[in-house]
């Protein structure tokens, strides 16, 4: 697994530190310092061939030297001595290693190059190099030249910039935050931020993870790891350059629309991951949901002494998508028992100027025993008539008898102090309220918890490898782009484009290719004869953008005006494009659809997440309004529709004054049926469909460009080569027969399985539970299971196999492959009262063929020794078995593929 001794190095137990130095200003000496000041518990020694003692503490001439076997090893030495320390380092037995020392060079042949070479012979893990360093609160350790250690909490932090971890140290200390693990990885020559959401994900002290990012390396890595994190706890990003355009030239407007920053906004959606815009955002989103859990809706009811402040908020949760929760008859009457009769009878709750602390304890009793909100925004101002602080006071034992008497899904309550003291701050905040400078930052916080959850739900989704909706020609599309790339072409012309779409079914205009004035003439008369006028368009592979050189003729009604329209056509275009080769005319039925809605949809490719998924409002001018939506295939209805939503023009597909809605699905289904032509098809470099038009009677394409290209696999293992989401594996669904003739299903995990895992186990003896986690398992949680059921199928697998005749679950194996993805670790737990025919075996051998074709070297486990009946069939299968030489009651087994 990608956390493989991670432990080791962010829970180390010893560490050394290589190039401590006495000088003052040097980073050696910074970091001895921080380490000294952290108090460390475990063993520490310094090594140093240049000095016997360092401030006080022995130094050794190597780390040979040492008095202890370190696990983690700090090296702060020139970068020209790094391979060679950690050669040494791996001989000792240290699990890893922190590079803070920079200028190591990049690539082949370079020192960062003999450094990981070095560290893999031992099975070492790099942090860095070039970074701040690690610090861990949990373990009193600060291995790190910042100016300040953080307090313990329940934050982590995984960074690419040294100095904005630093900056969020200090700036979490004016705000009382702590931090589980604060991690920056510099230039992450082997641990990366994929792997540090796995180990963070499953660290017991985190509650929610923050991340600043510049850049990812492996989008497919990172998406896996960031979805499976997301699925357990908030994952909050800061991503730099935010404005950044991107440099190359786009050859089609949705690659001009898939800026790079725009394709990391999609990327974070689909991961699940809650995107904010500075660091002062980041904290208070970590505030929210470090807090309190996400309510089930967006219905928020606001209590407040002060109703300008209420009206505001209310304005602000509009803005962002929230609904003001309803008061019904019922509630109304009750806050009409304990409120003045000059409240405000409506939300925001405005209980008056004067209000007391008693006042506001008897309304917030109200609200929370109100079924019509989901969650409570206390907000006050301070007065003389009663003290805040009483009012915080009285608000807090509200709270927190509610939250006794609800455990299991109590209701957010935030909170609002207006110009408050700190000490009002930190008595909210003890009691796990979280609280705000004003009513815009809480309905912020408030829409953070909405959209969490809204991720979360759409993170259970799987998009199957294939859409049931419909069956394209996949084989005759292959061949038109692979007979146009033998033409050594970079774009389908019209009519390969129109057979593309014919074999996904994507209605196109009627089209027809003309070579001269006269081809024109006699596909124009078959058009003439249906009742239709013709548009004429220029068809050249070198000319992309036809209005560009006036090669677009509208509305042509007869034959001499075709005749003529060509002939003016084709001259303008060698006039003003000489260079450019012209094959002629394209001729096309006009379609006039005076209520239709002009749309763009498309794919773009970009150069870190592959294929993206564009849509947005159409036209000539489409960069101008740049109203547009993207996101990361494969792509199901539901995504489909979520893509859509997120434009402006997707107001317009509804029904308006005398305009009927636009057909239901009918424009998601296209997008859908471009992610699949986009997985069938890896070497479409892009495609526009520009306008699209849709009505009440579907949709229709006028004109679509296509740009194709030899594709090298961008992504590691199988799976479309140019997603970084892998779509659900429907291809290894089968039915299989063990012995006695049983029939069972097997297929791979999908997030619903839950209910069939916790049914499953109930048929399953403590002991042979025992045997599978190492541990006794008397009770299952939710975010348990659903770490085993919720995969993307990038770095993990798990098959499920059902009784054909009952359809219950009566075994599971999964494999998880290592953070380079070479090897991979299985497990396997089958129902106690079905072992012994032959499932266990059939299984085995299931995940044995899929890591073969996943490409990894080897698959391994741990056995417990009296795991007899385990140990026998991974012997059958070809594993060598070996005793554990730490653990003696544990057998490692490894099978070489």
């Amino acid at each position: 697994m990608s956390t493989y001794r991670l432990k080791n190095l962010l829970s180390p137990h010893s560490v050394a530190l290589v190039g401590a130095s006495p000088r003052h200003g040097s980073v050696g000496r910074a970091i001895l310092n921080n380490i000294r000041k952290a108090q460390f518990k475990g063993e520490f020694g310094l090594v140093n061939p240049r000095y016997h003692e360092i401030d006080g503490i022995a130094a050794v001439g190597s780390i040979a030297r040492l008095a202890f076997a370190p696990e983690l090893v700090v090296l702060t030495a020139p970068a020209r001595t790094i391979a060679g320390l950690i050669d040494e380092a791996g001989r000792r037995g240290a699990a890893g290693a922190v590079i803070v020392s920079a200028g190591l060079g990049h690539g082949p042949g370079s020192m960062a190059d003999a450094a990981e070479r070095a560290a893999q012979k031992y099975g070492m893990r790099l942090i860095g190099p070039n970074c701040l360093g690690i610090m861990m609160p949990g373990v009193s350790l600060n291995a790190s030249f910042a100016a300040h250690m953080p307090a313990a909490g329940n934050l982590a932090l995984i960074s690419q910039s040294g100095a904005i971890a630093a900056g969020m140290v200090d700036w979490a200390a004016q705000r009382a935050v702590g931090f589980s693990g604060i991690v920056s990885i510099g230039d992450q020559l082997d641990v990366d931020i994929a792997d540090l959401l796995d180990y963070f994900a499953l660290d017991e002290k985190t509650h929610a993870i923050l991340l600043y990012i510049e850049a990812i390396k492996d989008a497919r890595k990172f998406m896996s790891a960031a979805r499976a994190a997301a699925r357990i706890k908030p994952v909050v990003v800061v991503k730099s350059g935010r404005m950044a355009q991107g440099a190359r030239a786009a050859a089609t407007h949705t690659g001009a629309l898939a800026g790079a920053d725009a394709v990391y906004d999609a990327a974070f959606q689909r991961a699940g991951i809650l995107r904010v815009s500075d660091l002062r955002e980041l904290f208070d989103c970590a505030e929210t949901l470090g807090r309190v859990k996400s309510p089930p809706g967006k219905r928020l009811a606001i209590l407040t002494n002060g109703g300008g402040i209420g009206v505001l908020a209310v304005d602000r949760l509009a803005e962002l998508g929230g609904i003001p929760a309803g008061i019904s008859p019922a509630t109304r009457d009750k806050l009409d028992a304990v409120l003045p009769p000059t409240w405000s009878k409506s939300n925001p709750i405005d209980i008056v100027g004067d209000s007391d602390p008693a006042r506001y304890a008897a309304a917030l009793e109200v609200l929370l025993a109100d079924p019509g909100n989901d969650a409570v925004l206390v907000m006050n101002v301070q007065t003389a008539i009663a003290r805040a602080d009483d009012i915080a006071a009285a608000v807090i034992a509200v709270v927190g008898k509610y939250r006794a008497e609800h455990r299991m899904s109590p209701k957010p309550v935030l909170a609002v102090w207006v110009g408050a003291d700190q000490s009002i701050s930190d008595l909210l905040s003890g009691a796990g309220i979280p609280n705000y400078q004003t009513g815009g930052d809480a309905v912020l916080g408030f829409m953070h918890l909405v959209r969490h959850r809204e991720a979360v739900e759409a993170l259970a989704r799987v998009p199957p490898a294939m859409p049931s909706e419909f069956a394209p020609d996949a084989d005759a599309a292959r061949q038109i782009v692979a007979a146009a790339l033998a033409d050594d072409r970079s774009w389908l012309d019209p009519i390969e484009v129109k057979r593309l779409f014919d074999a996904y079914d994507i209605a196109v205009v009627p089209t027809f290719a003309a070579a001269d004035a006269e081809e024109a003439v006699t596909h124009a008369n078959k058009l003439f004869a249906q009742g239709s006028t013709v548009v004429l368009k220029i068809m050249s592979r070198d000319i992309v953008h036809k209005s560009d050189v006036g090669g677009v003729v509208l509305n042509l009604t007869n034959a001499d005006a075709v005749r003529k329209a060509t002939a003016d056509i084709l001259a303008r275009a060698k006039s003003l494009r000489p260079e450019a080769r012209i094959s002629g005319v394209m001729v096309q039925a006009m379609v006039v659809r005076a209520k239709a809605r002009e749309l763009i949809l498309g794919l773009a490719d970009d150069p870190t997440f592959g294929t993206v998924v564009v849509f947005g409002r159409g036209g000539t001018a489409v960069e101008i309004i740049n109203d547009k939506a993207l996101a990361l295939p494969p792509l199901d209805l539901q995504l489909a529709r979520s893509l859509i939503e997120r434009t402006r023009v997707s107001r317009l597909l509804r029904a308006y004054r005398d305009v009927p809605a636009v057909k239901e699905d009918a424009v998601a289904m296209v997008l859908v049926k471009l992610a699949q032509m986009a997985a069938d098809i890896p070497e479409i470099r892009g495609l526009d469909i520009n306008p699209l038009l849709a009505d009440e009677a579907g949709v229709l394409a006028v004109d679509a460009r296509v740009v194709i290209g030899r594709v090298a696999r961008k992504f590691r293992g199988s799976g479309p080569a140019n997603f970084a989401v892998r779509p659900y594996p429907s291809q290894w669904q089968r039915h299989i027969e063990v012995k006695d003739g049983w029939r069972v299903f097997v297929r791979p995990i999908r997030p619903e399985d839950e209910p069939l895992i916790h049914a499953m186990l109930k048929h399953v003896t403590m002991h042979d539970l025992r045997l599978r986690f190492f541990a006794p398992m008397k009770e299952f949680s939710h975010e348990f299971i659903a770490r085993l059921t919720q995969l993307d199928y990038a770095r993990a697998m798990a098959f499920v196999a059902l009784d054909e005749a009952t359809n219950e679950l009566v075994g599971v194996v999964r494999i998880h492959s290592d953070s380079i993805y070479e090897s991979g670790e299985y497990a396997i737990l089958l129902r106690s009262d079905l072992k012994g025919r032959g499932l266990g075996w059939a299984l085995m051998q299931m995940i044995i063929e899929y890591a073969k074709s996943e490409g990894l070297k080897a698959i391994s486990g741990d056995v417990l020794a009296d795991n007899t009946v385990m140990l026998a069939m991974c012997r059958s299968l070809g594993f060598e078995v070996k005793s554990d030489p730490q653990e003696h009651d544990i057998c490692n087994v490894r099978l070489t593929l």
